[in-house]
Protein backbone atom coordinates (compact mmCIF):
# COMPACT_ATOMS: atom_id res chain seq x y z
CA UNK A 1 0.00 0.00 0.00
CA UNK A 2 1.32 3.51 -1.11
CA UNK A 3 0.74 6.73 0.71
CA UNK A 4 0.88 9.88 -1.16
CA UNK A 5 1.43 13.73 0.49
CA UNK A 6 1.43 16.60 -2.48
CA UNK A 7 -0.46 14.91 -5.43
CA UNK A 8 -2.89 12.58 -6.27
CA UNK A 9 -1.79 9.00 -5.38
CA UNK A 10 -2.54 7.83 -9.12
CA UNK A 11 0.01 9.73 -10.76
CA UNK A 12 2.71 8.75 -8.79
CA UNK A 13 4.69 5.92 -9.50
CA UNK A 14 4.20 2.52 -6.96
CA UNK A 15 6.82 2.19 -4.38
CA UNK A 16 8.23 -0.59 -5.64
CA UNK A 17 10.02 1.14 -7.69
CA UNK A 18 11.49 3.42 -5.25
CA UNK A 19 12.57 0.16 -3.50
CA UNK A 20 14.38 -1.04 -6.44
CA UNK A 21 16.59 2.45 -6.82
CA UNK A 22 17.23 2.34 -3.09
CA UNK A 23 18.89 -0.12 -1.33
CA UNK A 24 15.92 -0.46 1.97
CA UNK A 25 17.42 -3.35 3.26
CA UNK A 26 20.00 -1.57 5.02
CA UNK A 27 19.49 -1.68 8.52
CA UNK A 28 19.46 2.20 10.32
CA UNK A 29 21.95 2.84 12.87
CA UNK A 30 19.70 5.71 14.67
CA UNK A 31 19.88 4.58 18.06
CA UNK A 32 24.07 3.62 17.96
CA UNK A 33 24.77 6.97 16.05
CA UNK A 34 25.15 9.28 19.06
CA UNK A 35 27.63 6.94 20.90
CA UNK A 36 29.73 7.40 17.65
CA UNK A 37 30.37 11.12 18.22
CA UNK A 38 33.38 12.43 20.20
CA UNK A 39 33.69 16.01 21.86
CA UNK A 40 30.06 17.39 21.32
CA UNK A 41 29.89 21.23 20.67
CA UNK A 42 26.98 21.17 22.73
CA UNK A 43 24.81 19.12 25.06
CA UNK A 44 21.21 20.12 24.78
CA UNK A 45 19.69 22.11 22.08
CA UNK A 46 19.22 25.79 21.93
CA UNK A 47 16.23 27.05 20.78
CA UNK A 48 16.96 30.91 20.48
CA UNK A 49 15.93 32.53 17.33
CA UNK A 50 19.64 33.48 16.82
CA UNK A 51 20.99 29.86 17.45
CA UNK A 52 23.05 28.69 14.07
CA UNK A 53 21.60 25.38 12.68
CA UNK A 54 24.03 22.45 12.32
CA UNK A 55 23.32 21.33 8.69
CA UNK A 56 26.81 19.23 8.41
CA UNK A 57 25.98 16.62 11.28
CA UNK A 58 22.68 16.43 10.45
CA UNK A 59 23.61 14.97 6.68
CA UNK A 60 26.24 12.76 8.62
CA UNK A 61 23.66 11.51 10.89
CA UNK A 62 21.02 10.88 7.90
CA UNK A 63 23.65 9.10 5.86
CA UNK A 64 24.71 7.11 9.26
CA UNK A 65 20.75 6.42 9.82
CA UNK A 66 20.23 4.80 6.51
CA UNK A 67 18.61 7.98 4.87
CA UNK A 68 19.64 7.82 0.89
CA UNK A 69 19.76 10.15 -1.83
CA UNK A 70 19.74 9.62 -5.24
CA UNK A 71 22.27 11.39 -7.15
CA UNK A 72 22.48 15.31 -7.86
CA UNK A 73 19.99 15.64 -5.03
CA UNK A 74 21.74 18.87 -2.75
CA UNK A 75 20.59 20.92 0.50
CA UNK A 76 21.21 24.71 -0.11
CA UNK A 77 21.00 27.68 1.94
CA UNK A 78 20.09 31.01 1.20
CA UNK A 79 20.13 34.06 4.32
CA UNK A 80 16.42 35.31 3.92
CA UNK A 81 15.51 37.94 6.58
CA UNK A 82 18.29 37.55 8.19
CA UNK A 83 18.18 34.20 9.02
CA UNK A 84 19.33 30.74 7.07
CA UNK A 85 16.60 28.99 5.12
CA UNK A 86 17.46 25.01 3.66
CA UNK A 87 16.09 24.02 0.87
CA UNK A 88 16.81 21.03 -1.91
CA UNK A 89 17.67 20.85 -5.26
CA UNK A 90 19.14 18.81 -7.80
CA UNK A 91 22.38 19.43 -10.10
CA UNK A 92 21.26 16.51 -12.48
CA UNK A 93 18.68 16.13 -15.03
CA UNK A 94 15.94 13.54 -12.95
CA UNK A 95 12.65 11.97 -14.92
CA UNK A 96 9.36 12.28 -13.91
CA UNK A 97 8.13 9.53 -11.68
CA UNK A 98 12.24 9.29 -9.88
CA UNK A 99 12.88 8.32 -6.27
CA UNK A 100 14.68 10.86 -4.76
CA UNK A 101 15.07 10.60 -0.94
CA UNK A 102 14.43 7.19 1.03
CA UNK A 103 13.54 7.59 5.13
CA UNK A 104 13.42 4.34 7.12
CA UNK A 105 10.28 4.42 9.53
CA UNK A 106 13.11 4.32 12.00
CA UNK A 107 14.25 7.75 11.63
CA UNK A 108 10.81 8.86 11.03
CA UNK A 109 9.10 10.57 13.42
CA UNK A 110 5.09 9.46 13.90
CA UNK A 111 2.15 10.43 16.27
CA UNK A 112 1.28 7.19 16.16
CA UNK A 113 4.38 5.62 17.31
CA UNK A 114 4.76 8.66 20.36
CA UNK A 115 0.86 7.48 21.17
CA UNK A 116 2.65 3.97 21.16
CA UNK A 117 5.76 5.32 23.43
CA UNK A 118 3.88 7.40 25.74
CA UNK A 119 0.35 5.70 25.99
CA UNK A 120 -3.14 7.88 26.01
CA UNK A 121 -3.20 10.15 27.96
CA UNK A 122 -6.65 10.54 28.64
CA UNK A 123 -7.02 13.69 30.63
CA UNK A 124 -4.94 15.81 27.96
CA UNK A 125 -7.03 14.33 25.16
CA UNK A 126 -10.18 15.25 27.30
CA UNK A 127 -8.74 19.21 27.89
CA UNK A 128 -7.99 19.17 23.94
CA UNK A 129 -11.82 18.35 22.89
CA UNK A 130 -13.26 20.44 25.38
CA UNK A 131 -11.35 23.42 23.99
CA UNK A 132 -12.47 22.55 20.70
CA UNK A 133 -9.19 21.02 19.27
CA UNK A 134 -9.90 17.32 19.14
CA UNK A 135 -8.73 17.33 15.42
CA UNK A 136 -5.44 18.51 16.74
CA UNK A 137 -4.51 15.23 18.98
CA UNK A 138 -2.30 13.87 17.44
CA UNK A 139 0.06 16.30 16.33
CA UNK A 140 -0.43 17.01 20.38
CA UNK A 141 1.34 13.92 20.44
CA UNK A 142 4.09 14.20 18.34
CA UNK A 143 5.06 17.66 19.99
CA UNK A 144 5.36 15.71 23.21
CA UNK A 145 7.94 13.40 21.57
CA UNK A 146 9.73 16.67 19.99
CA UNK A 147 9.86 17.49 24.15
CA UNK A 148 11.03 14.05 25.32
CA UNK A 149 13.81 14.15 22.85
CA UNK A 150 14.95 17.91 23.97
CA UNK A 151 14.95 16.85 27.26
CA UNK A 152 17.32 13.85 26.69
CA UNK A 153 20.05 16.61 25.03
CA UNK A 154 22.82 15.08 23.05
CA UNK A 155 21.71 11.44 23.94
CA UNK A 156 18.33 12.00 22.16
CA UNK A 157 18.85 9.77 18.58
CA UNK A 158 17.54 12.71 16.68
CA UNK A 159 19.53 15.07 18.43
CA UNK A 160 21.91 15.75 15.03
CA UNK A 161 18.34 16.34 13.12
CA UNK A 162 16.97 18.80 15.58
CA UNK A 163 19.76 21.06 16.05
CA UNK A 164 19.61 21.59 12.38
CA UNK A 165 16.25 22.75 12.34
CA UNK A 166 14.94 26.50 12.27
CA UNK A 167 14.79 28.30 15.73
CA UNK A 168 13.57 31.67 13.68
CA UNK A 169 9.74 31.35 12.21
CA UNK A 170 8.01 33.80 11.11
CA UNK A 171 4.25 32.11 10.76
CA UNK A 172 1.14 33.32 12.84
CA UNK A 173 2.07 32.21 15.93
CA UNK A 174 5.51 33.56 16.45
CA UNK A 175 3.88 37.29 15.43
CA UNK A 176 3.89 39.83 17.92
CA UNK A 177 0.38 41.35 19.14
CA UNK A 178 1.57 44.58 17.05
CA UNK A 179 2.15 42.50 13.97
CA UNK A 180 -1.45 41.26 14.16
CA UNK A 181 -2.82 44.64 13.92
CA UNK A 182 -0.31 45.68 10.58
CA UNK A 183 -2.28 42.77 8.82
CA UNK A 184 -5.57 42.68 6.89
CA UNK A 185 -8.39 40.95 8.72
CA UNK A 186 -8.73 37.63 7.21
CA UNK A 187 -4.96 36.58 7.41
CA UNK A 188 -4.82 38.80 11.51
CA UNK A 189 -7.72 35.57 11.87
CA UNK A 190 -6.04 33.10 10.88
CA UNK A 191 -2.57 34.11 12.51
CA UNK A 192 -4.28 34.49 15.70
CA UNK A 193 -6.03 30.81 15.10
CA UNK A 194 -2.32 29.21 14.99
CA UNK A 195 -1.60 31.39 18.33
CA UNK A 196 -4.41 30.18 20.12
CA UNK A 197 -3.71 26.86 18.91
CA UNK A 198 -0.40 26.93 20.14
CA UNK A 199 -2.04 28.09 23.76
CA UNK A 200 -4.26 25.61 23.42
CA UNK A 201 -1.92 22.53 23.05
CA UNK A 202 0.57 23.41 25.76
CA UNK A 203 -1.40 21.19 28.26
CA UNK A 204 1.12 20.24 30.46
CA UNK A 205 -0.10 19.17 34.25
CA UNK A 206 -1.26 15.75 32.84
CA UNK A 207 2.04 14.62 31.32
CA UNK A 208 4.68 12.81 33.78
CA UNK A 209 7.20 11.41 31.82
CA UNK A 210 8.51 15.95 31.27
CA UNK A 211 10.29 17.11 33.50
CA UNK A 212 9.09 20.32 35.35
CA UNK A 213 12.06 22.15 33.55
CA UNK A 214 10.92 20.95 29.63
CA UNK A 215 6.81 21.85 31.40
CA UNK A 216 7.65 24.97 32.42
CA UNK A 217 9.74 26.41 29.62
CA UNK A 218 7.46 28.37 27.09
CA UNK A 219 9.94 28.58 24.83
CA UNK A 220 10.49 24.92 24.25
CA UNK A 221 6.76 24.06 23.45
CA UNK A 222 6.41 26.99 21.31
CA UNK A 223 9.30 25.30 19.38
CA UNK A 224 7.52 21.84 19.60
CA UNK A 225 4.73 23.13 18.04
CA UNK A 226 6.49 25.37 15.19
CA UNK A 227 8.68 22.02 14.39
CA UNK A 228 5.43 19.92 14.57
CA UNK A 229 3.28 22.38 12.04
CA UNK A 230 5.72 23.47 9.78
CA UNK A 231 7.45 20.14 8.92
CA UNK A 232 4.82 17.43 9.43
CA UNK A 233 2.25 16.18 7.21
CA UNK A 234 -0.61 13.77 7.68
CA UNK A 235 -0.16 10.42 6.12
CA UNK A 236 -3.05 10.39 3.52
CA UNK A 237 -4.19 6.27 4.15
CA UNK A 238 -7.15 7.00 6.19
CA UNK A 239 -4.85 6.32 9.79
CA UNK A 240 -4.31 9.90 10.63
CA UNK A 241 -0.54 9.13 11.08
CA UNK A 242 0.70 12.65 11.17
CA UNK A 243 4.75 12.30 10.41
CA UNK A 244 7.95 13.93 10.22
CA UNK A 245 10.21 12.31 7.70
CA UNK A 246 14.07 14.48 8.44
CA UNK A 247 15.65 15.13 4.63
CA UNK A 248 11.98 14.73 3.13
CA UNK A 249 11.30 17.68 5.42
CA UNK A 250 13.88 19.48 3.37
CA UNK A 251 11.09 20.22 0.07
CA UNK A 252 9.86 23.98 0.07
CA UNK A 253 6.45 24.77 -1.26
CA UNK A 254 5.35 25.22 -5.31
CA UNK A 255 1.12 25.23 -5.31
CA UNK A 256 0.98 24.86 -9.19
CA UNK A 257 4.36 22.56 -10.34
CA UNK A 258 5.48 21.48 -7.36
CA UNK A 259 8.30 18.53 -8.77
CA UNK A 260 7.95 16.32 -5.96
CA UNK A 261 5.51 13.85 -3.95
CA UNK A 262 6.11 12.34 -0.83
CA UNK A 263 4.72 8.53 -0.41
CA UNK A 264 4.86 5.52 2.19
CA UNK A 265 5.53 2.12 1.75
CA UNK A 266 3.64 -0.70 4.32
CA UNK A 267 6.43 -0.97 6.02
CA UNK A 268 6.37 2.60 6.79
CA UNK A 269 9.36 4.36 4.77
CA UNK A 270 9.08 7.09 2.96
CA UNK A 271 9.87 8.10 -0.05
CA UNK A 272 10.09 11.48 -2.05
CA UNK A 273 9.20 11.15 -6.18
CA UNK A 274 9.57 13.21 -8.99
CA UNK A 275 6.26 14.11 -10.67
CA UNK A 276 7.63 15.60 -13.36
CA UNK A 277 10.63 15.81 -15.41
CA UNK A 278 13.16 18.18 -13.28
CA UNK A 279 16.20 19.83 -15.18
CA UNK A 280 19.60 20.34 -13.58
CA UNK A 281 19.92 23.21 -11.47
CA UNK A 282 16.36 23.46 -10.41
CA UNK A 283 14.68 23.22 -6.93
CA UNK A 284 12.85 20.58 -5.68
CA UNK A 285 9.39 21.48 -3.87
CA UNK A 286 6.22 20.29 -2.99
CA UNK A 287 2.62 21.38 -2.51
CA UNK A 288 1.89 22.49 1.38
CA UNK A 289 -1.96 23.29 0.34
CA UNK A 290 -4.05 25.37 -2.07
CA UNK A 291 -2.14 27.31 -4.56
CA UNK A 292 -4.61 30.15 -4.17
CA UNK A 293 -4.40 30.63 -0.19
CA UNK A 294 -1.56 32.66 0.20
CA UNK A 295 -2.98 33.82 3.66
CA UNK A 296 -3.04 30.48 5.14
CA UNK A 297 0.41 29.68 3.94
CA UNK A 298 1.68 32.89 5.74
CA UNK A 299 -0.41 32.00 8.82
CA UNK A 300 0.87 28.48 9.22
CA UNK A 301 4.28 28.10 7.87
CA UNK A 302 5.65 31.76 7.48
CA UNK A 303 6.72 32.86 3.97
CA UNK A 304 4.96 34.62 1.15
CA UNK A 305 4.01 32.27 -1.70
CA UNK A 306 4.29 34.81 -4.79
CA UNK A 307 3.80 31.83 -7.32
CA UNK A 308 -0.17 31.92 -6.21
CA UNK A 309 -1.83 32.76 -8.83
CA UNK A 310 -4.52 34.08 -6.84
CA UNK A 311 -5.88 35.29 -3.82
CA UNK A 312 -9.13 35.68 -1.75
CA UNK A 313 -10.75 38.52 -2.62
CA UNK A 314 -11.55 39.65 0.88
CA UNK A 315 -15.07 40.14 0.89
CA UNK A 316 -16.26 39.02 4.69
CA UNK A 317 -19.49 40.16 5.62
CA UNK A 318 -20.71 39.50 9.35
CA UNK A 319 -22.80 36.63 8.54
CA UNK A 320 -22.26 34.34 5.49
CA UNK A 321 -25.84 32.53 4.74
CA UNK A 322 -26.15 28.89 3.68
CA UNK A 323 -27.79 30.57 0.28
CA UNK A 324 -24.33 32.08 0.17
CA UNK A 325 -22.21 29.19 0.33
CA UNK A 326 -24.34 27.21 -2.13
CA UNK A 327 -23.88 30.69 -4.44
CA UNK A 328 -19.75 29.35 -3.63
CA UNK A 329 -18.73 32.04 -0.73
CA UNK A 330 -15.51 30.14 -0.04
CA UNK A 331 -11.84 31.73 0.08
CA UNK A 332 -11.05 29.12 -2.19
CA UNK A 333 -13.33 30.36 -4.92
CA UNK A 334 -13.70 34.11 -4.13
CA UNK A 335 -10.64 34.91 -5.76
CA UNK A 336 -8.82 37.65 -7.62
CA UNK A 337 -6.62 36.80 -10.02
CA UNK A 338 -2.81 38.41 -9.75
CA UNK A 339 -1.50 38.25 -12.99
CA UNK A 340 -4.92 38.93 -15.33
CA UNK A 341 -6.93 40.46 -12.82
CA UNK A 342 -9.63 38.40 -13.75
CA UNK A 343 -12.07 37.79 -11.11
CA UNK A 344 -14.09 34.50 -10.24
CA UNK A 345 -17.67 33.88 -11.30
CA UNK A 346 -18.33 33.39 -7.90
CA UNK A 347 -17.24 36.90 -6.66
CA UNK A 348 -19.61 38.51 -9.29
CA UNK A 349 -22.46 36.18 -7.79
CA UNK A 350 -22.47 36.45 -4.33
CA UNK A 351 -21.53 40.91 -4.90
CA UNK A 352 -24.92 40.88 -6.49
CA UNK A 353 -26.71 38.87 -3.93
CA UNK A 354 -25.59 41.18 -1.36
CA UNK A 355 -26.85 44.08 -3.22
CA UNK A 356 -30.21 42.81 -4.43
CA UNK A 357 -30.72 41.70 -0.43
CA UNK A 358 -30.79 45.54 0.34
CA UNK A 359 -32.69 46.64 -2.57
CA UNK A 360 -35.16 44.09 -3.85
CA UNK A 361 -35.37 40.72 -2.64
CA UNK A 362 -37.68 39.17 -4.33
CA UNK A 363 -35.04 39.53 -7.28
CA UNK A 364 -32.10 38.28 -4.67
CA UNK A 365 -34.48 34.81 -4.95
CA UNK A 366 -35.32 34.60 -8.32
CA UNK A 367 -31.38 35.02 -9.05
CA UNK A 368 -30.52 32.11 -6.39
CA UNK A 369 -33.42 29.80 -7.42
CA UNK A 370 -31.91 30.02 -11.20
CA UNK A 371 -28.17 29.26 -9.74
CA UNK A 372 -29.71 26.12 -7.91
CA UNK A 373 -31.98 24.86 -10.96
CA UNK A 374 -28.99 25.66 -12.81
CA UNK A 375 -30.77 28.48 -15.58
CA UNK A 376 -27.67 30.03 -16.33
CA UNK A 377 -29.54 32.01 -19.08
CA UNK A 378 -32.04 33.71 -16.27
CA UNK A 379 -28.71 34.32 -13.83
CA UNK A 380 -27.21 36.04 -16.63
CA UNK A 381 -30.10 38.05 -17.49
CA UNK A 382 -30.45 39.28 -13.77
CA UNK A 383 -26.15 40.02 -14.04
CA UNK A 384 -27.15 42.22 -16.94
CA UNK A 385 -29.54 44.00 -15.41
CA UNK A 386 -27.93 44.91 -12.59
CA UNK A 387 -24.40 44.89 -13.76
CA UNK A 388 -23.86 48.83 -12.51
CA UNK A 389 -24.53 48.00 -9.70
CA UNK A 390 -22.99 44.82 -9.16
CA UNK A 391 -19.88 47.02 -10.92
CA UNK A 392 -19.91 49.42 -7.95
CA UNK A 393 -20.32 47.37 -5.00
CA UNK A 394 -17.13 45.77 -6.42
CA UNK A 395 -15.47 49.24 -6.99
CA UNK A 396 -16.33 50.18 -3.16
CA UNK A 397 -15.24 47.13 -2.06
CA UNK A 398 -11.52 47.66 -4.24
CA UNK A 399 -11.62 51.14 -3.33
CA UNK A 400 -11.85 50.61 0.92
CA UNK A 401 -9.67 47.91 1.07
CA UNK A 402 -6.74 49.16 -0.89
CA UNK A 403 -7.32 52.44 2.12
CA UNK A 404 -7.37 49.87 4.31
CA UNK A 405 -4.28 48.58 3.11
CA UNK A 406 -2.51 51.98 2.82
CA UNK A 407 -3.20 52.43 6.76
CA UNK A 408 -1.54 49.29 7.17
CA UNK A 409 1.34 49.85 5.30
CA UNK A 410 1.84 53.37 7.27
CA UNK A 411 1.78 51.76 10.44
CA UNK A 412 4.02 48.75 9.20
CA UNK A 413 6.32 50.91 8.67
CA UNK A 414 6.39 53.21 11.55
CA UNK A 415 6.87 50.19 13.82
CA UNK A 416 10.14 49.07 11.49
CA UNK A 417 11.20 52.43 12.33
CA UNK A 418 10.63 53.08 16.23
CA UNK A 419 11.01 49.11 16.70
CA UNK A 420 12.28 46.89 13.95
CA UNK A 421 13.99 44.53 16.69
CA UNK A 422 11.06 44.11 18.65
CA UNK A 423 8.85 43.37 15.06
CA UNK A 424 11.41 41.27 12.94
CA UNK A 425 8.56 40.00 11.21
CA UNK A 426 7.29 43.28 9.81
CA UNK A 427 8.76 43.51 6.64
CA UNK A 428 7.58 39.66 5.61
CA UNK A 429 4.36 41.85 6.23
CA UNK A 430 4.79 44.24 4.13
CA UNK A 431 5.79 42.26 1.46
CA UNK A 432 2.60 40.24 2.11
CA UNK A 433 0.14 43.56 2.33
CA UNK A 434 2.45 44.92 -1.32
CA UNK A 435 1.55 41.54 -2.59
CA UNK A 436 -2.23 41.89 -1.91
CA UNK A 437 -1.79 45.46 -3.01
CA UNK A 438 -1.20 44.66 -6.64
CA UNK A 439 -3.85 42.05 -6.59
CA UNK A 440 -6.48 44.63 -6.09
CA UNK A 441 -5.18 47.40 -8.36
CA UNK A 442 -4.36 44.53 -11.16
CA UNK A 443 -8.06 43.81 -10.98
CA UNK A 444 -9.21 47.55 -10.79
CA UNK A 445 -7.38 48.57 -13.39
CA UNK A 446 -8.77 45.45 -15.22
CA UNK A 447 -12.60 45.79 -14.56
CA UNK A 448 -11.91 49.78 -15.63
CA UNK A 449 -12.41 51.07 -12.18
CA UNK A 450 -9.08 53.04 -12.04
CA UNK A 451 -10.54 56.39 -10.50
CA UNK A 452 -7.42 57.84 -12.07
CA UNK A 453 -8.73 56.47 -15.49
CA UNK A 454 -10.80 57.87 -17.97
CA UNK A 455 -12.19 54.72 -18.90
CA UNK A 456 -16.06 54.44 -18.73
CA UNK A 457 -17.13 51.62 -16.32
CA UNK A 458 -19.65 49.47 -18.91
CA UNK A 459 -23.42 49.27 -18.32
CA UNK A 460 -23.86 45.49 -19.36
CA UNK A 461 -22.53 42.61 -18.26
CA UNK A 462 -19.53 41.07 -20.27
CA UNK A 463 -21.30 38.73 -22.91
CA UNK A 464 -20.62 34.99 -22.33
CA UNK A 465 -20.16 35.34 -18.80
CA UNK A 466 -18.90 37.32 -15.75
Amino acid sequence: MTRVLGIAAASVISCSVCISAFTSTVPSKLATYSRQLTAPLQTKIDVEEEAPRDIYSFEEWASYGGIQKADGFQLVSEELDGFLDVSAMTTQDIPAGSPVVYVPNEMILSSNKAMEQFGRIQEAEQILRDNGYESNIRQYYLMLKILAELEKGQDSPWFPYLNSLPRYFSNGASMTLFCYTCIPPLLAALCKEERARLNNLSVKRPVTFLSNGIKENAKLWKWAYQVVYTRGFEANDGSGDFCIAPMADMFNHHGLEPEIALAYDESGNCYAQTVCDVLANSPLRMSYGDATNPSFLLARYGFLDESAPATFCKIMPSHVSEEMKNLGYAQDRMLFYKDTGDTSEEVWDILLYMALGETDEATQQQFYQAHMAGDYATKQSIHDQYYPLTMSKLSDHIETFLDELEALEKKGEYGGKVAADDHPRLPLILRHNEFVKNTFLTVRNKQGLDQNSDNEVPQTAPAGGY
